[in-house]
Parts: structure tokens; sequence; C-alpha cells
């Protein structure tokens, strides 16, 4: 057990036998974070434990590096691309160990800010070491025992390997491993087409790897409107990647460098590495769950009520290990949930009805609140722009993209989905809308700075608008009003 001193005058006493401490946070990503943070700005004693890693997955193997990656990606499509605009940009080189040495530098460069240090000096006592409960308040922390009023579980998720053949012993790349590599693979195989698999698949393909992804679904984003779906596929296709959809994989053979994958049609591929990107599991290793009393489900998740509390009423969980939707800005907004509900008995709730998701593709796929893509079937109706009239997507020669509102009979915006450049960043707006519950006459009724990509959003509130006025109750209030207004030009002055 390594516990790190905390300077002069900010946790008084650093040795975690001689203490009970008033909140006890295990793991140190994004949720457990947040946690600590929050609660010690409420002036509580907290210690967080965590085995090495600060900062969690979505730092050193999934929001950063990923992202990095894509970014590389870019670059080099908008070099070959650049003759589109008349610019020519002859030669393009990859250098793929150059590559992965930019994302290990991005990590690094973020790092300092979730690094013990830091927590120490929000006033938070840190330690690493592997932590087990042995009782409903007590622990041990590599052997030492210690005590707490209440404890947040926030120990994350990690990737799940699928059970097939031959696949283990073939050494598959995961969102953990990838970023180790010494330098990008010549063939890749992608197993899983949904976020993960296409943000990665489309990066390495505009990286110069061949790529295949193989997805189990009859379309890649199962889980977004079929209108993203059919554009995200196209542009990796564009990119040079190989779909196989409606694909199984029945066996492995072979290992790194010489892989081979027997799908369900009969078909065989061939690759130096396999990424797997089919889902994850909760990454609760030997805590002692048991022992504290909290209760799993039966897929391994910690099981919490409403208000993130576990079967333990003096232990929450936030973030990746409660099974809800495993992203960052939800882990973030699950640890300061739970430090307010812990330390100052608030009984607040996390509202999943409004949580946004974006997957970082190019073009990007935004979306919030229901589903856009079978609105219909929750009574709702569907206003669409598409790109090819946003004058911005015009002049960037992006018009691949679409915005989608779902709209009830009060014409409140229910939900979203954006499908373009910078999507996360027009999805802000509607965000709030369906918070709020805003209108069309809402977004309407807002200034929008022309040209940018959140144009679609404002035309397609535009277009509810003008729809409403063609209806008979409103057209004949519009003509009442006409002819009153004749009336009143034709009075003398």
């Amino acid at each position: 057990m390594n516990i790190v001193p905390d300077p002069a005058g900010t946790v008084p006493d650093t040795d975690v036998r001689r203490r009970r401490w008033e909140l006890l946070v295990v793991g140190a990503g994004t949720a457990g974070l947040l946690a600590a943070q929050t609660a010690a700005s409420f002036g509580a004693r907290v210690l967080l434990v965590d085995r090495g890693t600060w900062g969690g997955e979505c730092l050193w193997t999934g929001c950063v590096p990923s992202k990095a990656l894509i970014a590389a990606g870019e670059a080099a499509a908008a070099a070959r691309g650049a003759a589109e605009f008349g610019v020519h940009a002859d030669g393009v080189r990859i250098d793929g160990a150059a590559v992965l040495d930019r994302v290990r530098e991005a990590v690094r460069t973020i790092e300092p800010v979730d690094s013990p240090r830091a927590q120490r000096d929000a006033g938070i006592a840190v330690a690493t070491g592997d932590l087990v409960f042995t009782g409903p308040d007590a622990a041990e922390l590599d052997g030492h025992r210690l005590r707490f009023r209440q404890a947040v579980v926030a120990t994350g998720s990690a990737p799940s390997v699928p059970p097939v053949p031959g696949l283990a012993e073939a050494g598959p790349l995961t969102t953990e491993t990838l970023w180790d590599e010494p330098a990008l693979p010549g063939r890749l195989v992608v197993l899983g087409g949904g976020t993960t698999g296409c943000e990665l698949g489309q990066a390495m393909a505009r990286l110069g790897v061949d790529v295949h992804l193989v997805e189990t679904a009859d379309r890649l984003l199962p889980a977004e409107d079929p209108a993203a779906s059919g554009l995200v596929t196209a542009a990796l296709e564009r990119d040079g990647v190989t779909v196989h959809l409606g694909a199984e994989v029945r066996r492995v053979t072979g290992g790194p460098g010489s892989t081979r994958l027997a799908l369900a049609d009969g078909s065989e591929l061939a690759c130096d590495r396999v990424l797997v990107a089919t889902g994850r599991r909760a990454a609760r290793g030997r805590l002692g769950l048991a022992a504290a009393g909290v209760a799993c489900d039966e897929a391994g998740w910690v099981t919490v009520d409403r208000h993130l509390r576990t079967s333990n009423p003096r232990i929450w969980a936030a973030g990746d290990v409660t099974g809800q939707p495993p992203y960052t800005h939800l882990a973030g907004l699950h640890g300061s949930t739970v430090a307010a509900n812990a330390v100052l008995g608030l009984r607040r709730t996390v509202d999943l009805t409004a949580l946004p998701r974006v997957t970082f593709t190019q073009p990007e796929v935004a979306a919030v609140g229901a589903p856009t893509g079978s609105a219909e079937e929750a009574g709702l109706r569907v206003v669409e722009q598409d790109h090819r009239h946003a004058d911005r997507a015009i002049t960037d020669r992006r018009t691949d993209g679409v915005t989608r509102l779902a709209v009830d009979s009060r014409h409140r915006v229910r939900g979203a989905t954006v499908v373009g450049p910078r999507a996360g960043e027009t999805l802000a707006e509607l965000t709030l809308a369906v918070t709020q519950g805003l209108t069309t006459s809402d977004l309407t009724g807002a200034t929008h700075p022309y040209p940018t990509y959140a144009d679609p959003v404002w035309q397609a509130a535009i277009g509810d608008y003008r729809a409403r006025l063609a209806a008979p109750v409103p057209r004949r209030a519009l003509r009442a009003l006409r002819r009153l207004r004749r009336l009143r030009l034709a009075l003398p002055g």
C-alpha cells in the first residue's frame, strides 16, 4: 500500500487506520473523482482509493486516446481530400508509430488534472492499493483495516470479449490494450459496429489500415436512428472500411500477425490483429461486495436505486459499474449526485430521459431524448432538415448530414438526432430544449449565428412552425388579421 502524503494543512491525518472516514470512494475514474471532489467541497473527510490508474478508463483507454486517434485520422482524410478545394497536398504519408506517440502525449498532457497531487490539493486524502470490503462499514486496504461511515463504489467497467472459440487465444486487442501497440496494424478486423467499433474502425482506415468491420445486427449503430446508421455506413465505406452486416464469427484461429476468422456464411477474413468492441462488463475485481451486503444483478452490475444507493444503505455506486449507459458525462453526474446524497442527506436522482450521446465518427452522430427513428410509435412527429440545404455544409462540402426533431402534440421538442460535423456541439441546444420542454416556436424565436452547422436546427423548427400556420384554425386567424390590417391602413390618417 502506498499512502500518498498530503501537503500540510490539507488533510491532517493520512494514516487510514487512525480515523473513520466520512466518505470512502473506491475508484478514481470520472465518477469517483467527482464524488470525492464534491464531497470534499462540502467539508467532508474523504479518502479516495485507486489501484493506480488515476483518471480511469476515460483518460487512459477511452475518450482521450480514441479522440486523439480520430483527430489523426481526420487530418489524414483532410489532406487527401484537399484537392476538392483546389488545394493539392501530394504525398500524404502516415507514420503509425508517431500517431500512437501523439495519442499517448495527449494522455500525458491531461493526466496531471486527475493525479493524486491534484486530489490532495482539493482536500482529499488519497491512497493507492487494493481495497476489499470486510463488512457493511469496514474494509481492508492492502491488509490495513479502515472504517467508513459511507462509501462509493466507482470502479467502472472493462471490455468484454465474447466467447467465440479461439478468440481469446488469438490475443485480441481491446480498448485497454490497443494504445500499448508500437505501431498500427496493416490489417485489422473490428468486432462490433456500435459507437466504439465505428469510431476506431473509421479512424484506422483513414490512417491507412485495411479494416473489416463485423456487426451481427443488420445495420451499424443499431441503437441510433436508421437514417444516422445509413449515413455513417456510407461514410465508413468511402473511407475504405469493408462492412459486414448480419455477420457472426464462428471461430478464430492463429494469433497476432496471422489471424483468421471464420464467419457463419462460410466466408473467412484474414488479418494481423482483431479489435474487440462488442460490449463491456462491470470492473468489480475482488472488492468483497458480498461481505459488505452489496447486491449485483445477474450480469454483474452493482444494483442501485434511483438515488444510486446500493442494497447496503451505507454504500452507494456511481458510473459504469451500475450498468447505466457508460458515458463519461453521466459518470460525472453520478459522482456529484452520490456525494450530495451521501454527505448532505439529499435525495437527488439522475434522469436518463434527456441523456445526450455522441458517436465521434465523421459525420458525427448525436442524439438526445426520445428516439427519432421510432418517434411515430410514441405518438410523436418528426421534423427533418437535410444538410444538403445547409449553407455551411455546402461551403465545407460536408452535406452528408441530417437534423431530425421528435415533436409532441404541443410542439415541444422531445428528442433529436443530428448527423454532421460537430453534431455533439449542436446537440447542446437540443438537450436544453428537451430538458426544459421548449417548443419549436422557442427555437425559432432565438437568433442563431449564420452560417453554422446549428442552422439546420433552426430551419427544422421554422418548418414545423410554418406547418402549424398552414392548419385550418391558424389560417383563418391569419386571414382575419390581414383583413384587420388592411382596414386600418385604409382609414384616413
